[in-house]
Order: structure tokens, then sequence, then C-alpha cells
């Protein structure tokens, strides 16, 4: 998952790395870590404690991408800022999806 997402059956697997308590909720830009892996970069307003930041997150995803909440799911991260999520679905939608998640990545 060099890009940041991939592909899943019919469905797509983004990384993220959060930044919660932000002072403005925003997605964009592209964070490496040690293993060359980019991570899409989001930030929320919400603290983390409570899976307050992960919900805001999946809000925030659910928003920007104009897809259903509930086809949006946390797959792991739960307490870690690296997370991936899976977009249930969203390889029907693949072609629009990409467009948007590539412009986020390559946003600085």
């Amino acid at each position: 998952m060099n890009s940041g997402w991939r592909r899943d059956g019919d469905d797509l697997i983004l990384a993220v790395r959060l930044t919660p308590g932000a002072t403005r909720e925003d997605v964009g830009g592209r964070w490496t870590d040690e293993h060359d892996a980019h991570w899409l970069s989001a930030r929320v307003r919400a603290v983390p404690e409570k899976g307050k930041a992960n919900a805001a997150l999946i809000a925030l995803l659910a928003k920007r991408l104009d897809w259903p909440k509930g086809a949006i799911l946390l797959e792991s991260g739960d307490t870690n800022r690296l997370k991936r999520l899976r977009i249930q679905g969203g390889a029907g939608a693949l072609d629009r999806l990409t467009a948007i998640i590539e412009t986020w990545i390559d946003a600085t």
C-alpha cells in the first residue's frame, strides 16, 4: 500500500495518519513512515478519548467522499495515529474515490 490506498475485493483500504485535537478538520498531504509506506494525513478537532477522534475521522471522510458513514470501518489503529480504514463498496466507485484520494495525498 505504498500509495496510501489499495483495492481489496469490492472495498478500498485507506491508510491514514490522524492528528487529533487539531485547530481545524482537514484531509490532505502525505506522511511517509520508516518503511517508505505512504499515509494520507488527516486532522480532526476531536480528542483521542473513547473513540471520539476515530468517529470524527470517519465522519470527515464520509462527508468529503460523499459516502455513507456506516460503510467506512476502522480496520486497525484504534488507539494509534496510524489507521487503516475500509471503505465498503468503494471499488464500485473506484475512479471517483481514487481521484479524490489522490488529490488529498498530493496536497501539501
